[in-house]
């Protein structure tokens, strides 16, 4: 019997790639279909809902908000509207405000837009709230370990590494790439797409490049989360040297914490 000949990686990477960008140039289209209601509209949208349909709609958003942010999975408009919203559209900008306060109250979290061109959305902790250190500062779990070193080695290297950098450092503390991790699973899928999907990183072509290379940036979610300042001071504990040694990215990471959820990367 004859078996079909499996693709090879190059070609499986290429096929899923291009349907990547297939799906995001659909979800694009699914959200050009929805405009940002004006005030007026919301204020007449209003009057057809009673205030525990409103209340009682502004409790799925939020909670559709909650079990994404538990995989750290980021939010989009579209999806939002077209799944949740529905036909409360016209007063989404009120249902959105009314999710935000309780999101503020009740959960100590802040609704923040990482992508303003596709309107994309993700928790974090409230960054007014001077005893709650962002999410990523201390990492809590082996995941996170290993994403708050591939931040850390990126941030050193200027904001931007060529992909075969990351797997180089991670072979050096035992991390193969090549090879199934038992912590990890599959790593180079860890990092590629699943941080990438939760917009820690962004993982992208290096163009007029043979054979392809792909390079590692942080993602907007790890601009609004990750403490540079922290990421310096662990760079010093780990050479024995103090953090000011790197004059450039301790700058850096001073400015970013002058001014926090702003992005210091790009």
């Amino acid at each position: 019997m004859s078996q079909r000949k499996r693709p090879s990686g190059s070609q499986s990477s290429s096929q899923s790639k291009r349907q990547s960008s297939s799906f995001m140039t659909q979800e694009e289209d699914d959200d050009v279909t929805f405009t940002q209601p004006s005030t007026t509209q919301v204020q007449k949208g209003l009057e057809k809902f009673t205030t525990a349909q409103v209340d009682q709609k502004t409790a799925e958003v939020v909670q559709y908000f909650l079990v994404k942010d538990q995989k750290k999975i980021p939010v989009r408009r579209a999806d939002l509207v077209k799944h949740v919203v529905k036909e409360y559209r016209n007063i989404y900008p009120e249902i959105i405000k009314r999710a935000t306060r309780t999101f503020h109250q009740v959960f100590g979290l802040k609704l923040v837009e990482i992508d303003s061109k596709n309107h994309v959305y993700i928790l974090v902790n409230n960054l007014d709230t001077a005893d709650r250190p962002p999410p990523v500062e201390c990492p809590t779990s082996p995941k996170m370990g290993l994403l708050f070193v591939i931040l850390s080695v990126i941030f050193m290297k200027g904001g931007v590494v060529r992909e075969n950098v990351i797997w180089n450092t991670l072979k050096k503390l035992r991390v193969d790439p090549g090879e199934k991790h038992e912590e990890f699973g599959d790593v180079k899928k860890v990092v590629t797409d699943e941080f990438v999907r939760q917009r820690y990183l962004e993982y992208q072509r290096i163009p007029h490049t043979e054979p392809v290379e792909y390079e590692l940036r942080w993602g907007h979610r790890a601009d609004v989360e990750v403490s540079k300042t922290q990421i310096v001071e662990f760079m010093g504990q780990l050479h024995d040297k103090e953090p000011q040694s790197w004059t450039q990215q301790y700058r850096e990471a001073q400015s970013s914490a002058a001014q926090p959820g702003t992005s210091s990367q790009r």
